[in-house]
């Protein structure tokens, strides 16, 4: 599977089995990497400088969304080195429109904090969105529930831990 393996050391921390997002990873048995790295807590982009720290095309690492459609909060998938195309997001779960959610709104909803936002192991679980272009790759990065924290997983171990579905979610422009 392209040189993910079962995870060989436990993350730091108290908890020996991590993060939520690590715990729904190791409770379905899904082939998976954990990579730390150092954190630039003044970096302006979260996603690029993880790309950097850890030495992988940038169009690896994907970055968690919360949105509002005005009924639901649905999570969108894209990578660090694209933008979330809200219009693109609306139109695949079928809503008149879609903003993204505040801070608050999305640590509450997902137990994580900002920046640090997976799409595993959510304290609520949302309808999910992985853009498209994840299927180009045979292994992605999401967060693992912690700033400087990613998770390695094949794209379909992560549609199916998150029951996505796949769209063309992310534009370059704004």
């Amino acid at each position: 599977m392209g040189g993910v393996a079962k995870r060989s050391r436990r993350p730091t921390g108290s908890d020996p089995s991590g993060t939520p997002a690590l715990r729904a990873v190791l409770d379905d048995g899904a082939p998976h990497s954990v990579h730390e790295h150092a954190s630039d807590p003044a970096a302006r982009d979260l996603g690029l400088a993880s790309a950097e720290a850890l030495g992988v095309d940038p169009a690896r690492v994907f970055k968690t969304l919360i949105v509002d459609t005005g009924t639901e909060l649905v999570v969108g998938i894209v990578p660090v080195t694209r933008h979330l195309d809200l219009k693109a997001l609306a139109k695949a779960v079928g809503a008149k429109k879609v903003a993204l959610t505040d801070a608050p709104t999305a640590e509450r909803s997902s137990g994580y904090v900002v920046g640090g936002i997976s799409p595993l192991g959510q304290r609520t679980r949302l309808r999910t969105v992985l853009d498209s272009s994840a299927l180009a790759h045979g292994t992605v990065f999401v967060s693992a529930g912690r700033r400087a924290l990613k998770l390695e997983v094949a794209p379909s171990d992560l549609i199916r831990l998150t029951d996505a579905m796949v769209a063309e979610i992310s534009t370059t422009t704004w």
